[in-house]
């Protein structure tokens, strides 16, 4: 790679189901949250190729109560990003309630309360658009067949222009069990170009499909199709759902995912043009002009040209945190709504995380107060201090890679008042958790911690209790939830019981490349 340009994945951690937008020089983009908390995440850029956490547009879960315990793998799915009369504007489905919106006059906030547009199970992946040419807006959404029985068709509605709500009971659009060979349509993204309505949407499932291409000269339809990404002879696995974005010169881009396991779903940056390429699967797929053409004549690049942009210093979103006052970075969620004297400010350096109590102290998938970031896509270090100020029996903290399976390594208070370094893990259809290794006396009531993320998202775990580090344990191999890549965790937690547990201190949270 030179200066003159940039290797995939550009996002290299689970960004799931990016959408992008352009507002004059600036690139924004957001991804699906699901379950944690602060949702809707708005990276920033000024090259598509170097991204910053800049904040998020969605504060807490609603209904409030619902989201009170972990619902990993529901919540924010697949929201479209867009920039409509002076206004940001974010859609998602909540497979669960149905469609949201939010809407800001800056994407820093503040943010509208989520507006439910359309309620029902099912409802995903919506995208809107308002067509200047004749002040019309439009929704179009996928299914969930999980909740709602149905798959493999995109349903539009004409909508109100304030994006309050929708005009009609909505038609199928696209039905994908007519197209030969498609399966899994979803992931709709709507847009208005050379006097065609263009539905760009992926199929063919996260870890092995396509992206297509719709056009017709109507909303409604009927529109006519074209594969235009797909894996072909590369190492990129489903390349598809995600957004076309152009510069300020005239160039255009595609942003989108490729599923990795337990690193999520990463972005890839492909470069896009307007020509007769893809693959035609309909027999009207030769009439009008020019088709997009992604990556190299339809797969995806591993290395290309920078845009043509002004140069930018290199960034990512922010992994280190020496949580300045006790507050933690934007880089943290919570794993359910948050609930009051979690993590505790003050005047120094250092996270204070109370040792909250929980009747599922035995199992890390189940608890609110875990927070949480994403694991990087690449071999790194993560490294943590902790201290453990907490007299309850029973109390504990600790570092954790948490997923379907989970495995940590911190500390806890005996019975009788000596703190032990202990390592537990829980595999995936385990109820619960047990030793991972033997516990060893910590005797200060300190460790650093440490987990070495190799290939694959193998994990080796190791501690230093004041006589250097040394390993602790087998290797543990994350694992994804089912939509969501592994996370790295910080937790206190305490059996349950009456009054005040305690807290644990973590400080020098640091993400170093292996």
């Amino acid at each position: 790679m030179t200066s003159e340009t940039y290797r995939n994945p550009v996002l290299d951690a689970d960004w799931s189901d990016p959408d992008v937008v352009r507002v004059g020089d600036d690139f924004y983009l957001t991804a699906s949250s699901f379950g944690r908390v602060p949702g809707l995440p708005l990276l920033h850029s000024r090259d598509l190729v170097n991204w910053t956490l800049v904040g998020h547009a969605l504060e807490r879960l609603e209904p409030a109560e619902e989201f009170a315990v972990p619902r990993h793998d529901c919540g924010v799915w697949a929201p479209s990003l867009r920039y409509h009369d002076e206004r940001f504007w974010i859609f998602w489905g909540d497979p669960d309630q149905g469609i949201f919106q939010v809407n800001a006059p800056a994407v820093r906030g503040p943010w509208t309360r989520p507006h439910l547009l359309k309620a029902g199970k099912g409802l995903i992946d919506p995208c809107p658009l308002w067509d200047e040419e004749t002040g019309e807006a439009y929704l179009v959404h996928a299914w969930a067949k999980s909740r709602s029985g149905v798959k493999n068709r995109l349903t539009g509605h004409r909508m109100r222009p304030d994006g309050t709500g929708l005009l009609d009971e909505g038609k199928v659009i696209v039905d994908g069990d007519r197209i030969p060979g498609w399966f899994t349509l979803e992931g709709p993204k709507l847009h208005r170009h050379d006097g065609w309505f263009w539905i760009l949407a992926p199929a063919g499932g996260v870890e092995t499909g396509w992206q297509g291409a719709f056009r017709s000269r109507g909303f409604f339809g009927p529109y006519e199709e074209r594969i235009v990404l797909e894996q072909k002879d590369t190492d990129v696995n489903g390349p598809h759902q995600g957004a076309w974005v152009r510069t300020p010169s005239g160039e255009d881009w595609f942003l989108h995912f490729q599923q990795r396991g337990a690193y999520g779903r990463v972005v890839h940056l492909q470069p896009m043009r307007w020509g007769p390429g893809g693959t035609s699967r309909s027999s009207e797929a030769e009439s009008g002009g020019g088709w997009p053409v992604l990556g190299d004549d339809g797969a995806p690049v591993a290395e290309h040209r920078r845009p043509d942009l002004p140069p930018q210093p290199p960034a990512a979103p922010a992994t280190d945190d020496d949580f300045p006052g006790g507050r933690y970075g934007r880089q943290w969620q919570w794993t359910a709504n948050p609930g009051d004297g979690w993590a505790t400010q003050h005047s120094g350096d250092g996270l204070r995380l109370t040792c909250v109590r929980s009747h599922d102290a035995h199992d890390l998938r189940k608890l609110p107060h875990v927070l949480t970031q994403r694991l990087p896509g690449a071999p790194c270090t993560a490294e943590v201090e902790l201290r453990l100020d907490s007299d309850e029996p029973g109390a504990r903290a600790g570092l954790a890679v948490l997923g379907d399976a989970f495995g940590w390594i911190g500390l806890q208070r005996g019975t009788d008042g000596t703190v032990h370094l202990v390592h537990r893990f829980a595999e995936a259809v385990a109820e619960g958790e047990r030793d991972a290794a033997h516990p060893r006396l910590a005797p200060e009531g300190r460790a650093r911690l440490r987990i070495e993320i190799g290939a694959g998202a193998r994990c080796r775990f190791s501690a230093d209790v004041g006589d250097g580090f040394r390993q602790s344990g087998p290797v543990f191999a994350a694992t994804p939830w089912r939509w969501v890549g592994a996370l790295l965790g910080l937790f206190a937690l305490a059996p349950p019981g009456q009054g005040h547990a305690g807290a644990a201190a973590f400080t020098r949270f640091r993400i170093s490349a292996s």
